[in-house]
């Protein structure tokens, strides 16, 4: 019997396993497949509401990792996740995205004479200070096959010397996940919750440490935030970190227009993203679900591993400061980016792409 065991530890993961593991159950039924959740997201409406609006089955090992410091929280990872690969004994161990556990389950793997698969591989931004951009490097540096969700993702590979035979472009594998979760987003009450209108207002996500972690960064964007919400609602599902972080500050709101909420799960947020007039962000996968629904996007960060969604799509990098942050989004509702073509392969397909790379590997 096959098996494959796949890692996951945040939310973006769960949008990337869980469109791979249906087409896995479709094409081979008898190959055994292990889901390994670290917890590295360990609240609730970051996890649990996920593995429901994904369809996907309760892990097989949750490590319960929750958070740490970087290196605290990779070694914990590690040590949890080897006698379980040790028990179980994977065919390969298969990654994805960029975060702390995609490279210690690749790491781990790799000691212990697993091949590893990594999902959305050959993303890069350039800026090693980003605890994300070290992840990328490592992964793809010790993996079998990368699979890559743009040709930028090949370019960046090839000029570091890998393999071509390594790199399969493979596309998107999260627009499956938005593709299959369009209907019943369409079917969402999110809106007439916080009495929104379709797009007649901002929606807002924040959790890098360079725009939370730093209260002076966090209280400009906020301040920002105020100067739209006199213009226009602005809806903004807090992260836990993002938080933790305006409660430090002793932040209070000054307009009853800029409603911070509780984090939403998968199908409410994707309704709020589609129906948005544009959305402000410091996320990666945002830039590409902006980009298929045709929704202009502000990216906080002065780089991006994604820059064929500025390109081919519809997002924008801008500054942290509280008038970039204002008159970015007034520019954006008076006279929104154009929408342009679709990109190849973020056609709802990669992971019939993707299966047909595991399945000739093993």
């Amino acid at each position: 019997m096959k098996k494959i065991a796949l890692l996951a530890g945040a939310r973006p993961n769960f949008m990337k396993i869980a469109p791979i593991m249906r087409e896995i159950r479709k094409r081979s039924p008898s190959t055994k497949q292990i889901l390994i959740h670290t917890g590295q997201h360990y609240d609730k409406n970051l996890s649990d509401v996920f593995f429901k609006d994904l369809g996907l089955p309760r892990p097989d090992y949750s490590l319960g990792v929750g958070s740490l410091p970087h290196g605290a929280q990779t070694g914990t990872i590690m040590i949890q996740l080897e006698p379980i690969l040790q028990k179980t004994k994977p065919d390969l161990l298969l990654v994805v995205g960029d975060i702390n556990s995609t490279m210690a389950g690749a790491l781990t793997a790799v000691k212990m004479g697993i091949p590893v698969i990594h999902v959305e591989a050959g993303l890069r931004s350039g800026d090693r200070t980003m605890p994300e951009e070290i992840n990328r490097m490592v992964t793809d540096c010790i993996s079998s096959k990368l699979l890559t969700s743009c040709r930028d993702g090949d370019k960046n590979l090839i000029r570091e010397g890998v393999n071509r035979r390594k790199i399969h472009f493979v596309g998107n594998v999260m627009i499956d996940s938005l593709k299959v979760a369009l209907p019943y987003a369409d079917k969402s009450q999110v809106l007439q919750t916080y009495g929104l209108k379709k797009r007649d207002y901002v929606c807002v996500t924040l959790h890098r440490p360079c725009n939370v972690d730093e209260p002076r960064n966090l209280l400009e964007i906020i301040a920002g935030l105020e100067e739209a919400a006199k213009k226009t609602k602005v809806i903004f599902p807090v992260h836990p970190r993002t938080l933790k972080a305006l409660q430090k500050s002793k932040w209070k709101p000054k307009s009853r227009n800029l409603l911070i909420t509780d984090p939403v799960g998968y199908i409410d947020f994707l309704c709020l993203l589609k129906n948005s007039a544009v959305t402000l962000t410091d996320s990666g996968g945002i830039q590409e679900e902006t980009t298929f629904l045709g929704v202009p996007c502000l990216t906080v960060r002065p780089n991006t591993e994604r820059p064929i969604t500025i390109t081919e799509g519809t997002n924008r990098l801008i500054k942290s400061d509280r008038k970039s942050i204002f008159t970015n989004i007034r520019s954006v509702l008076s006279k929104p980016f154009p929408r342009k073509r679709i990109i190849k392969y973020w056609d709802g397909k990669a992971a019939g792409r993707i299966w047909k790379i595991i399945d000739s590997f093993i």
